[in-house]
């Protein structure tokens, strides 16, 4: 059993260098994957469950049972999608809800049978492919890159069903930019939400972009020069955010399948760089 790559809706439609450089390190560090046929949006709870949870639920099945049918597990590489696709999996293990939704699911010829499991490609690549077998595989060692990584939000809670890490102390993505030869870099407020999770962004810009500023304050303040994280929408945050807020900032954002994609010696052009609206000046 591989897993089947699901890559929401942001980093295909936003940054296609997210998933060319995810599909390009995931083959470099032999982790077996499949394309998921006909996956739709994840979809994003902040929005859809807000108004309707069954709706919510149906939609999430349907992506659960094309990886259920393929006989795979979901890999994500998007917090969002992980909260859902995760939020969604758990609920469904409940005999009655999922009979419920597979009525709706009936309508157009499929089931779900509760068998799906949904990981993020940060803890498959912690505690599956492992740091040291990372650390051998670096061709271009990072030791110029002061990083200030940042979690997000959906990938670390809720703890007690996810079971990856103390989120209230996280480590995981310090260890994984340091595996590549990266200092991680402490800041102030570092577990903070970037500011667009939830529909903030979209409903009350202000107040996501003054998160958003005080982020890039404490880590301007650190001394980071390169910010990574493992969400695509946390990424256009940081990216779009700087050029939004109107400040030199100047500060590369990569997501880390990106910044592995450099370490691994993909070609730049495969890492889609050019879609960043923070231009990729990287200290050399």
């Amino acid at each position: 059993m591989g897993y089947a790559l699901f890559l929401g809706c942001v980093a295909p439609n936003r940054y296609p260098g997210v998933e060319s450089a995810t599909r390009e390190i995931l083959k470099e560090l032999g982790v077996e994957f499949a394309e998921l046929e006909g996956a739709s949006c994840c979809p994003a709870p902040g929005v859809t469950r807000s108004f309707d949870q069954n709706t919510w639920l149906t939609i999430a099945a349907r992506n659960l049972a094309l990886a259920e049918k393929g006989g795979n597990d979901i890999l994500v590489i998007c917090n969002g999608c992980y909260g859902s696709l995760f939020e969604a999996a758990h609920l469904l293990h409940d005999d009655k809800k999922r009979e419920e939704i597979n009525k709706n699911l009936a309508e157009i010829g499929m089931k779900y049978g509760g068998k799906t499991n949904v990981k993020h490609f940060v803890d498959v690549l912690m505690n599956e492919v492992g740091v040291e077998k990372i650390a051998e595989k670096v061709k271009n060692k990072q030791d110029k890159l002061k990083i200030a990584v940042h979690y997000g939000c959906h990938f670390l809670k809720p703890h007690k069903l996810k079971g990856i890490e103390d989120p209230e102390r996280p480590t995981i993505l310090d260890k994984l930019v340091e595996a590549v030869g990266a200092e991680s870099v402490d800041y102030m407020d570092k577990n903070l939400c970037c500011g667009a999770g939830g529909g903030v962004r979209a409903r009350v810009p202000e107040l996501a972009m003054g998160m958003t500023k005080q982020k890039l304050e404490n880590i301007k303040a650190a001394g980071a020069n390169t910010i990574v994280n493992p969400c695509p929408f946390c990424h256009l945050q940081y990216d779009r955010g700087q050029k939004d807020l109107g400040e030199e900032y100047s500060i590369p954002v990569l997501h880390l399948s990106q910044l592995y994609g450099l370490a691994l010696g993909v070609d730049e052009k495969k890492l889609g760089f050019d879609m960043h609206a923070t231009p990729v000046n990287l200290p050399s």
